[in-house]
């Protein structure tokens, strides 16, 4: 599958000031579609008619206003959101999906916003839960068996883990490009997904000394290396 058949997508992180400090809504995915299970922030794929010809962004900016209304009851505007991060997954011979189902590789754009005010109200179809999480809460609830995270939104709750206000996310997002994370897989055992900036990432030894950009998922912990 090349990168001409990847599916355009869009998630947003919402935010709001907790008491224990910045928290993200996140939502558990029925276990019959995609991601099935597993805790995400609200997004979805593109539909056909929110492409637009020549801008990605511009598309996945529609869609994730609809997707944040769908599943989470909460209404946002483009006006609101900025880009985050940018996420394509392995290449599908380094996939493999699950009990044997069809491996849909998603090209998604990830966006930060100001949590409207409102009550969340999800569907009770595509999603069954919600929670608002300090990042760090989430990810201790992973390593703990509590809920299941994909590496991407693992390594986006250990970047939000950065800024303790909401205002000082969004600060962040405005001023930095969006990084790219096209992942590879540069080691088996524990796995190991590396992006650029990493040496071992065009082939070099995934042990050598060099810059680190990488996700090493150990069986009772992941770990985030970004060295430049």
């Amino acid at each position: 599958m090349t990168d001409h058949d990847l599916i355009p997508a869009a998630t947003v992180l919402l935010l709001r000031d907790g008491e224990p400090g910045l928290e993200v809504l996140m939502l558990r995915r029925n276990s019959k579609i995609a991601f099935a299970g597993m805790w995400v922030f609200p997004g979805g794929a593109v539909d056909a008619h929110e492409q637009i010809d020549g801008d990605s962004l511009g598309s996945a900016r529609v869609a994730a206003v609809r997707e944040v209304e769908e599943e989470t009851g909460l209404d946002i505007n483009q006006v609101g959101l900025e880009t985050w991060s940018f996420w394509v997954p392995p290449q599908r011979a380094d996939m493999k999906g699950r009990a044997g189902g069809k491996i849909r590789r998603f090209a998604t754009w990830f966006f930060v916003a100001s949590a409207p005010s409102g009550e969340v109200a999800v569907d009770g179809g595509e999603i069954h839960e919600h929670q608002w999480l300090t990042p760090g809460e989430a990810m201790v609830k992973r390593r703990q068996g509590e809920i299941e995270l994909a590496p991407p939104t693992w390594v986006t709750l250990w970047q939000l883990g950065q800024h303790d206000r909401v205002d000082r996310a969004l600060a962040w997002a405005q001023a930095n490009e969006p990084g790219e994370f096209r992942t590879r897989p540069i080691h088996k055992d524990p796995l190991t997904l590396a992006w650029v900036g990493d040496h071992a990432y065009d082939g070099a030894p995934h042990d050598a000394e060099g810059p680190r950009n990488r996700l090493i998922m150990h069986a009772d912990d992941w770990v985030y290396h970004h060295q430049p």
